[in-house]
């Protein structure tokens, strides 16, 4: 409580945003990017054509998994506590090593140019000004070493898939290292590609066409393979969605100082390597192997798999679905989260897949998560507003993150509890 006299607390962000919110309304301002989550995804699709936006939100099957994502946080309740003096909060958490001014991480999103001409760029320098780590995609639309440049020292990480072409994906990790990323995330689900009717309606799958394959691009690896890859076939009379796929093609080749058939070449090598279904844990001691940067599983929903990563020395987990892209009708990640977190033992646990609200962060770190990876937001707020709209998602969700602290009486990110649910 204020003595007579005393200076008050700084406000946190979330007052500060608010304020900021409703002064810039006084003249008759509005956020750059809608605040409730249905709306903001309600204006990326109008903003989007219909192909980008069925692969940003788009999921495998029905999309139940998708639902259960979001039924999952709707079903857990938090409960306050009253007269606790939390005037001020302390949102930092301690990864690996290094702290980070909130629990929120930007996941690693593929072929973001879908959204915005500057995709990776834009959430890059974004993420840096706030200070929150951007897990880098193996699909990113922009080479790694691009947005690090433009990120300075902000924090990163690097989400690798693991081809069935070694010597790529070893340069990917090496590259990383070169990077400053201070975290390798390996995404364990995705050795194939899920059911995804959205997709699958249009015909459209993206790296086909050039789109989210700029770290391949620009590998030394990859690139030696180009010229011996087989060229898919082409009709001897072109149709216009042909020669459209030609024209992008043609342009990521001119970006990338390929050719056109160069283009179609690494299409079709990606394609055709990109996944690895017969991965298995074994595999992981040669990961070991490449790196000393902490190793953290992403996709992890069984405890059993929980306590094997730990006997194979890694370093942390990410439970995760793959926001629902990956089995139509798996179990929602904060579902399982509390079994992962207990037979995870001291490993920090990370969890995405439904995350939308600074509420739903703190029912996340209530049932024992370190920390939260936000996806689909961020991407919305990047077709919308570019640079300035993922950081006002971000912004909005710590904001409301830091409010929701303050009102359950909780002083500080690392002391929610499951006590603080019903």
């Amino acid at each position: 409580m204020s003595q007579p006299g005393s200076t008050a607390p700084a406000p946190g962000p979330g007052r500060s945003r608010q304020t900021q919110i409703f002064v810039d309304g006084l003249g008759g301002a509005r956020p750059l990017v809608p605040v409730a989550p249905e709306r903001l995804q309600e204006a990326a699709r109008r903003k989007l054509d219909a192909p980008a936006f069925a692969y940003l939100a788009g999921g495998a099957g029905a999309e139940r998994t998708m639902r259960a994502n979001l039924d999952a946080f709707a079903a857990v309740k938090l409960v306050p506590r009253r007269l606790c003096g939390s005037a001020s909060r302390d949102l930092s958490v301690e990864l690996f090593g290094h702290t980070y001014p909130a629990p929120v991480l930007l996941a690693p999103l593929g072929v973001l140019e879908l959204a915005h001409a500057e995709a990776d760029l834009a959430v890059g320098r974004a993420a840096a000004a706030l200070g929150v780590p951007f897990i880098f995609s193996s699909q990113a639309s922009e080479p790694m070493e691009e947005v690090a440049a433009a990120m300075g020292d902000a924090p990163r990480w690097f989400q690798l898939y693991w081809g069935t072409d070694e010597e790529v994906t070893r340069s990917f990790v090496r590259r990383a290292e070169q990077c400053g990323a201070q975290a390798i995330v390996l995404t364990l689900d995705t050795t194939l590609l899920g059911w995804r009717p959205r997709d699958l309606d249009l015909g459209h799958l993206p790296f086909l066409r050039g789109q989210g394959l700029a770290q391949y691009l620009t590998d030394e690896y990859f690139r030696s393979r180009l010229a011996g890859a087989p060229l898919p076939a082409t009709s001897p009379r072109p149709s216009p969605a042909l020669l459209r796929t030609a024209a992008s093609l043609g342009a990521h080749g001119r970006k990338f100082g390929l050719s056109l058939s160069q283009m179609r070449a690494a299409a079709a090598h990606f394609t055709a390597s990109y996944t690895r279904p017969d991965l298995q844990w074994d595999d992981l001691s040669r990961l070991r192997g490449w790196t000393d940067l902490p190793i953290v599983l992403k996709g992890i929903l069984h405890p059993d798999d929980a306590r094997e990563a730990v006997r194979r020395g890694m370093d942390g987990l990410i439970v995760s679905n793959h926001g629902g892209r990956q089995i139509d009708g798996e179990v929602g990640s904060l579902t399982v989260l509390p079994r992962v977190v207990e037979a995870a033992g001291e490993l920090p646990v990370l969890i995405d897949s439904g995350v939308r609200t600074g509420s739903d962060v703190a029912k996340a770190l209530a049932m024992g998560a370190r920390a939260v990876l936000l996806g689909r937001p961020y991407a919305y707020g990047l077709a919308l507003a570019g640079e300035a709209g993922v950081a006002e998602v971000v912004r909005n969700v710590v904001a409301e993150f830091d409010l929701t602290l303050g009102l359950l009486g909780v002083h500080a990110a690392r002391d929610l509890r499951p006590e603080h649910l019903a």
